[in-house]
């Protein structure tokens, strides 16, 4: 019981150990490449001009792991699904060249993902998955693990083993939940970990559902959408939990508010293209009409049931009821052109099905289940020998969390006196909302231009900075040209030769040190977020709002904010 305790603690410090390290490194030339695309959204295929000089600088370096990243953004901007297998088959070849366990995982997953999300086949999607896992079995990166897990728990719910799947999907819901909630993650993983959570709890309430064990449904529900609130990142998720709340109003013979939460998901399924839960809603709002007694509007929405299941030869087991009503509505109309077909459908339906339960239930059963006793049987051999192990890496992990924190106590002081340096120039200059650059004397401009034209347009420049119109988002060297009437060329020449710099640099430090001001002077600003700084004075990106934070003050938004807050803190305590 110890040895096992012990060793779960020093799993934990040790990821902690590591991630502490990796939060000290600089932002790489990937990182800041990635930067140009990476708020594009999925699917928009105007991600690939600033995507392949990615993938390109990845190929010539031979830096397979930042090639797998690549090939793995090629899958989520590709707007086709054969290109998507395409950028997936890619991502195996580099995993397997870095011959890196953890990259071929991923890769192996991703191909799996576009086999069961895209297309639903849902058995070269366990083929792809049972890989990843082979790979992940041990893996240090638990992210990586869960994801392994989540996707096998959607087999299983698709095969009716509801209550394994429901397992696994509590144990992945419990890891994703304390990842979230972490203080030192970054915005990407906390974002990461939150879609995980989100989507663990989706396939939780399905298998509820399933269980019957509603009440514990209708609580999963209201914890999801209280989680996604109103925020379009996670829309899809918002749209999912509100078809699960219509299906259980439905249930519950409430079938106004149903058919309301059923309508209002559609929009961000039919975005998210995921063709078997648009299925789903269209089923559930067709019986609400059914049970309403409007048999016409109700047919509309089955038969788009059928549309779908005739387009992508695929259909959710709950959705076979569907062709049992198409089948004795005909009879009541006694079409028997319209009987014979929908007959035919459902038997084609129970084929697909019958044919996906026979390869992927004893599939999942002896490459899943009996791999994880197996493994689990292991463990238990080879315990009694970890004992003498852990003592020996705490050893080696005491060391290098002295050293870690020797470190960071020294950037600590290090960061102090460059806030302390930015402070005193604040105070002597009162950081005025302008660069602080001298305006070049005529006699040593770089160029020869009209003197009347130039004052005018450095008079126009001071009134652009003084209405602070450099807050502006999306603001470019042509767009202020035409505010201020003149062209492109010329107000570049006047900025270059009067401001002593080219126009980027211009208006990066008027944005900078107009928000610098405004954190010294008006502390409301210090409970701002990062995001919402950078918005504030008109930069789009929270990584290029840091960057040029501390290229131009030396220290680092967040560490100028955690220092302006304890000196304001100790003036309060005097």
């Amino acid at each position: 019981m110890f040895i096992g305790v012990t060793r779960k603690i020093f799993f934990i410090l040790f990821i902690g150990f590591f991630k502490l390290l990796l939060s000290q490194e600089e932002y790489s030339d990937y990182q800041k490449l990635r930067q140009k695309f990476e708020n594009i959204e999925e699917n928009d295929a105007r991600a690939f001009p600033f995507l392949r000089p990615y993938i390109s600088k990845a190929k010539k370096e031979k830096n397979y792991k930042e090639l797998v990243q690549g090939y793995k953004d090629g899958v989520f901007y590709s707007s086709e699904n054969r290109i998507k297998l395409k950028y997936s088959d890619s991502m195996i070849w580099a995993a397997n060249q870095s011959k890196d366990g953890d990259l071929k995982s991923i890769a192996y997953l991703e191909k799996g993902v576009i086999y069961y999300y895209h297309y639903k086949k849902f058995q070269q999607a366990l083929n792809e998955y049972l890989k990843a896992y082979e790979y992940s079995k041990n893996t240090k990166n638990e992210f990586l693990k869960y994801q392994n897990l989540y996707h096998i728990g959607v087999v299983k719910s698709y095969l009716g083993y509801y209550q394994d799947a429901s397992e696994l999907f509590k144990n992945s819901l419990e890891y994703y939940d304390r990842e979230k909630s972490r203080s030192n993650l970054g915005p990407n993983a906390i974002y990461n970990s939150k879609k995980g959570y989100l989507n663990c709890l989706h396939q939780l309430i399905i298998c509820y559902r399933h269980l019957e064990q509603y009440k514990e449904a209708d609580s999963a529900i209201q914890i999801g959408l209280a989680e996604v609130g109103n925020n379009p990142e996670y829309a899809q998720e918002k749209g999912y939990f509100l078809l699960s709340k219509g299906i259980s109003e439905y249930r519950n013979n409430q079938f106004q508010l149903a058919l309301s939460n059923l309508n209002q998901s559609l929009s961000a399924i039919k975005k998210s293209r995921d063709f078997s839960r648009l299925s789903l809603d269209y089923f559930y709002i067709g019986k609400t009409y059914y049970s309403l007694k409007n048999a016409k509007e109700s047919m509309i929405y089955f038969k788009k049931v059928d549309s779908i299941f005739k387009e992508n030869q695929f259909i959710l087991p709950e959705l076979r009821e569907n062709y049992e009503i198409l089948i004795d509505q005909s009879k009541k109309e006694k079409n028997q052109t319209q009987q014979l077909y929908y007959t035919t459908q459902l038997l084609k339906a129970d084929s697909i099905m019958s044919k996906d339960f026979t390869y992927l239930s004893p599939k999942i059963h002896k490459d899943y289940d009996t791999k994880t006793l197996l493994e689990e049987k292991e463990k238990l051999q080879k315990i009694n020998y970890l004992g003498t192990i852990v003592i020996i890496v705490l050893i080696i992990w005491a060391i290098g969390m002295v050293t870690l924190f020797t470190k960071r106590h020294k950037k600590a002081k290090e960061v102090k006196k460059k806030y302390v340096l930015l402070e005193e120039k604040f105070l002597v200059h009162q950081i005025e909302n302008v660069p602080k650059k001298l305006v070049f004397p005529v006699e040593e401009r770089k160029s020869s231009l009209n003197e009347s034209k130039v004052e005018e347009l450095l008079q126009k420049l001071k009134s652009f900075e003084d209405k602070k119109e450099f807050t502006q988002k999306g603001l470019t060297l042509s767009k202020l040209a035409t505010q201020l009437n003149t062209n492109s060329n010329y107000l570049s020449q006047v900025i270059n030769d009067c401001k002593g710099m080219n126009f980027n640099k211009y208006l990066s430090e008027l944005r900078i040190n107009y928000i610098t001001n405004l954190l010294f002077e008006n502390k409301e600003y210090l409970k701002y977020s990062i995001e919402t700084l950078a918005k504030e004075c008109g930069i789009a990106s929270r990584q290029n709002f840091s960057d040029l934070f501390f290229e131009l003050n030396g220290i680092r938004p967040t560490d100028f904010i955690k220092n302006r807050k304890q000196e304001l803190d100790n003036k309060n305590n005097l």
